[in-house]
């Protein structure tokens, strides 16, 4: 694990100290410290003010109970959270996430990763990140609805056009998004299509919005290929997951030529050696809402279904972990890199561990942080905003363009940032540095707020 310079280290201290017992947040913020030592070192101003002191502690945290009646007539209690991180480019931008896993520690590490991915896509949003602990599987529709309009009675007094736009995450698609714009616009009596993004086309959303993180996460890794002169075109690609990331991950990599081999959803994982059949997998997933083991079932000969294990000691040379965070250990990296990984993409928030990282960087293999890599999904939001308040509606076409200029743009940034900093190839140090940088500068202009 990389060292972080003396003088960083007492921030550090207090953010563990302050935020006891939350370890993904204290593992987000240590990886972004780790490469700020370089920029401290060559502009000290930027230690100046407790400005990096202020871009680790939230500018607002909300947490609020969430009652709601079940078909069988009882009432059930869930935790809802809203972390306002950082607005020094816009109003707070970031997903809300349905999980049972949500906790506000949870909630900080993704809102303070958000901070630094909305400032690589060079567009003026701000970080934050919402969710609760319900969890929808198994959930009628009825009973989502209900759930997200309770979830939405609090939330609304947080949210604005001008102030916080959530958007889906892991258990928020477009049905979820629905529900609660409508309570929105009841309770507000306005129609303010910006205050959420990943709506349905229906009721202003974005054309490509469904597709725009997987397609980003695809397009990023394609452009750090090309600076091997290398591609996915006949690859070997394995990819974690097969909520709407790696779907739409698959779909991209899939028309640069890669094949699929393998895909996973929480139970396990299945391996197809002739090419993982992305319409039966949308039919299973997207469709049916079944687990993944139906496919080797459907598919018949070639696949096979494995029940747990790591779906990371399947041989492939392009690696997307697209599911959830800390998904991907330092053994997984390992195995990854003996059997002659070339690339990985995080389609997912932080699903490589630290040792991971290290691993991937200490064997010289490109690796696309998820800030970087999964932007795409964030930027389309931001689009998403500006056809709201122009009253317009993009053709897929032209919203795909613009996510691949933006994904070409990061990609390009935070290389440039990397060079400049004596790391060429090292992508974690390049998206780190630009993101907070672009962050920072906005934070001194706007005084000590």
């Amino acid at each position: 694990m990389n060292q972080i310079d003396e003088k960083l280290q007492p921030i550090l201290n207090v953010v563990l100290q302050r935020n006891a017992g939350e370890a993904e947040f204290h593992q987000a913020v240590r990886e972004v410290l780790e490469s700020l030592g370089h920029v401290v070192a060559k502009h000290p101003g930027y230690a100046e003010d407790a400005l990096i002191e202020r871009i680790c502690e939230p500018e607002r945290q909300i947490i609020f109970r969430v009652p709601w009646i079940d078909d069988n007539g009882q009432v059930q209690i869930n935790r809802g959270f809203r972390v306002q991180f950082n607005s020094a480019l816009g109003p707070y931008k970031g997903g809300i996430r349905f999980h049972p896993s949500v906790n506000l520690g949870i909630v900080k590490f993704l809102g303070f990763e958000q901070i630094f991915k909305n400032a690589l896509t060079g567009l003026p949003i701000g970080g934050g990140k919402g969710g609760s602990d319900f969890d929808p599987r198994g959930r009628s529709d009825r009973e989502i609805m209900r759930f997200c309009q309770s979830f939405m009675i609090e939330l609304h007094r947080h949210v604005g056009e001008y102030t916080d736009v959530p958007a889906g995450d892991i258990g928020v698609g477009g049905r979820e998004i629905g529900y609660m714009f409508g309570m929105y616009k009841r309770l507000t009596n306005r129609y303010e299509a910006a205050v959420l993004t990943g709506k349905a086309l229906v009721h202003g959303g974005s054309r490509a919005r469904t597709e725009a993180t997987g397609y980003g996460t695809a397009y990023f890794v394609q452009r750090m290929l090309s600076t091997r002169s290398e591609s996915f075109e006949g690859r070997r690609v394995v990819v974690s997951g097969t909520g709407n990331v790696a779907i739409y991950a698959m779909e991209k990599a899939l028309e640069f030529g890669a094949k699929i081999v393998a895909c996973s959803d929480s139970n396990g994982y299945v391996v197809d050696e002739n090419g993982i059949d992305l319409d039966l997998v949308k039919q299973i997933k997207e469709v049916r809402r079944a687990r993944i083991s139906e496919y080797a079932q459907l598919k018949g000969k070639g696949a096979h279904y494995i029940d747990g294990g790591s779906i990371w000691d399947v041989p492939c040379e392009v690696a997307l972990p697209c599911a959830t965070q800390n998904e991907l250990s330092g053994r997984d990296a390992k195995a990854l890199i003996k059997n002659g990984v070339v690339a990985v993409g995080e389609g997912a928030n932080m699903p490589s561990t630290p040792e991971a990282v290290q691993a991937f960087r200490e064997a010289g293999t490109l690796f696309a942080p998820g800030k970087a890599a999964n932007a795409g999904g964030v930027a389309t939001s931001a689009l998403e905003m500006q056809q709201n308040a122009s009253r317009d509606s993009w053709t897929f076409e032209r919203t795909e363009e613009r996510l691949a200029e933006i994904m070409d743009g990061i990609h390009d940034r935070c290389a440039r940032t990397a060079e400049e900093y004596g790391a060429p190839g090292d992508y974690v140090l390049g998206a780190n540095i630009t993101g907070f940088v672009r962050v920072a500068e906005a934070m001194r202009a706007l005084g000590v707020v």
